[in-house]
């Protein structure tokens, strides 16, 4: 067992037993809590080394007789037959005769990053196999989210006799049937909350149809890029059968995991099982830079090493994303699907510069929409709308609100003739999308759809105030239910002296980590600050010391104004505190150092 000197270990509890249990207010108001229940973290029961991992994984679910194989995530530990989804064989055979006759195809993409690497993933599967596949991405501002059926005919009418949408199309049964009627052919490969009725389509690959079997829907929590991976997998193997690579090589198609781990992680799908998979093995490939896009938007990100899964996330996607928020909704799969050094390089500048450019809208948007948040407090569900609001930054801004509310919220921006697009975010054990479909089907949207944590719509200004009491009564006990049980889970508490280089590369061993696979959250301490400034925007950044003589770094992102931050800034006055939060390497200086990003801080005297 491990010793009280042991530092990954806590040496003495001072109070915070009583913080896990809730007995003690946190200053984010959260009660603390032993993720799984395990007291024993915090009182120096805890063995060292492989014992702190098999708490880990145990903490997220884990049989111990499976721990194994979710240490090293493969595709041979993970990956299913294909073949369990439905119309995942008529979408594999209807592909594969396009390929074998060299029909034109299109692919049709949504304009995030999930669109945008679902589509470059197909279009250079598809070329690999000698087809010469065009791209369609429609304009967020102008056209919207999914397929129109003015945009499908016009691609068959170019010649377009088998159309694939990626990331789009399972409630998108008026364009669907404009495109059945003139006699074209679409595949629907989608993750999206489904309708009772599928739409008119050759094949509708989704794990969230509610046809789904029971097998096919415990993949619901694939991004669309995995779906469209697993179409690869079918396409591979029915080709295979037919002879087709009898005289020629075979593609690879574990090459292309780098784009399924961007869209995966950017699309914020929950890294459990077969999508940890995809990320784990993903960034092995992105680290090799085979894809000259990637590696040209590596370089505008200013990464100087093999991106991490949290650079998917805040580095990568923000970029990619960019193209469709504030600028060409194309520039993401170009960029991705790119064959010339020269063009790739400028779309990744282009997006680059995008990206600051959406920043600064962004800034604007939710300062007008933060203004609005007082008139909210009685609501379940936050709804924000405003005039000249640009659509392209409401996602972001409303996943920020639901952060700093801790309820759901839905960012509108109307036109000057009076439509709105809108954009929601979800907490846990609220499931936004089933909610604005249920509204669509009341009549209070134009349009609607999403998943379980995000969610789109399109809404008549003057039912914006029947909406928010719509969903206000329809979500207002699941949101109760939600906040009620919300926690700050804990994984294990350590001395200042024992947040080490050593044991967050012991904690990285048990990644990657996402949604779904939280990182593991570390409280230190007790501790008394030392030094605390604002530095960015609005973060607070610590000099934390403990009492066994040890100093560490640590840092609040965007915390400046919160409650928190303002403790951590001017009111701690010398007493000890409690501080949690992720333990990340500070590589800045000479020698790799171990910091804390705090997530929450309570007073520990």
């Amino acid at each position: 067992m491990a010793s009280r000197s042991d530092p990954i270990t806590n040496p003495a509890g001072d109070g915070l037993e009583a913080l896990a249990c809730g007995v003690a207010a946190s200053l984010s108001g959260k009660a603390w809590r032993w993720r799984g229940g395990n007291m024993a973290l915090g009182s120096g029961g805890m063995q060292a080394g492989e014992d702190l991992l098999t708490q880990i994984f145990t903490a997220r679910g884990i049989a111990p007789d499976d721990i194994e194989r979710h240490r090293t995530p493969t595709l041979r530990g993970f990956l299913p037959d294909p073949s369990i989804f439905a119309d995942m064989d008529a979408a594999a055979d209807r592909l594969a005769q396009a390929v074998l006759s060299g029909e034109p195809i299109t692919v049709y993409g949504d304009y995030d990053v999930d669109g945008a690497t679902s589509s470059a993933l197909l279009t250079r599967l598809l070329r690999d196999l000698g087809a010469d596949p065009g791209q369609y991405i429609p304009d967020r501002l102008l056209e919207g989210y999914g397929p129109s059926g003015e945009a499908l005919v016009r691609l068959g009418e170019q010649g377009s006799s088998l159309i694939v949408t990626v990331d789009c199309g399972a409630m998108a049964h008026e364009a669907l049937a404009m495109a059945h009627d003139a006699g074209i052919e679409v595949i629907v490969v989608d993750h999206h909350k489904c309708a009772a009725e599928n739409p008119r389509a050759v094949a509708l690959v989704n794990p969230n149809r509610l046809d789904s079997s029971d097998e096919a829907a415990s993949y619901g929590h694939l991004a669309a890029v995995g779906v469209a991976f697993l179409l690869g997998v079918a396409l591979l193997r029915t080709l295979r059968q037919r002879g087709f690579f009898a005289d020629r090589p075979e593609p690879d198609l574990r090459g292309l995991l780098d784009l399924v781990a961007l869209g995966t992680v950017a699309d914020v799908a929950a890294l459990h099982g077969l999508n940890r998979a995809f990320v784990a093995q993903g960034l092995k490939i992105m680290a090799r830079r085979d894809n000259i896009g990637l590696a040209a938007l590596i370089d505008a990100s200013r990464l100087n090493r093999a991106p991490q899964c949290s650079d998917l996330g805040f580095a990568l996607g923000p970029r990619i994303n960019a193209g469709g928020r504030v600028g060409e909704s194309t520039l993401g799969v170009r960029l991705l699907a790119g064959v010339d050094q020269a063009e790739v390089r400028d779309i990744a500048a282009r997006l680059d510069a995008l990206n600051e450019e959406r920043r600064a809208i962004e800034a604007d948007v939710q300062e007008a929409a933060e203004a609005q948040i007082a008139g909210q407090h009685n609501r379940a569900v936050v709804v924000l709308s405003g005039r000249g609001w640009h659509p392209g930054v409401i996602g972001i801004v409303a996943g920020r609100i639901k952060e700093k509310t801790g309820k759901p919220t839905i960012v509108i921006a109307f036109d000057e003739a009076g439509e709105g697009k809108g954009s929601g975010r979800s907490i846990s054990g609220v499931d936004l999308g089933a909610a604005i479909i249920a509204a669509r089907g009341e009549g209070l949207l134009v349009k609607g759809g999403g998943h379980a944590m995000a969610a789109g719509m399109t809404v008549e200004e003057a039912k914006i105030d029947a909406l928010a009491d719509w969903l206000d009564s329809h979500l207002a006990r699941d949101v109760e239910r939600a906040r009620a049980s919300q926690a700050m889970l804990v994984d294990l508490s350590v001395s200042p002296r024992g947040l080490q280089p050593d044991l967050v590369s012991l904690l990285e061993t048990a990644g990657p980590y996402g949604v779904g696979w939280p990182a593991p959250r570390v409280a230190v301490g007790p501790v008394t600050l030392v030094k605390a400034d604002v530095v960015g925007r609005g973060h607070v950044r610590v000099i934390a010391s403990g009492a066994d003589g040890a100093r560490f770094k640590a840092i609040a992102f965007r915390a400046e104004e919160s409650d928190m931050g303002q403790v951590l800034l001017h009111g701690s006055r010398g007493r000890k505190l409690w501080l949690v939060g992720r333990a990340k390497i500070d590589d800045w200086g000479s020698t790799p150092a171990a910091e804390l990003h705090i997530e929450d801080a309570a007073f520990a005297d």
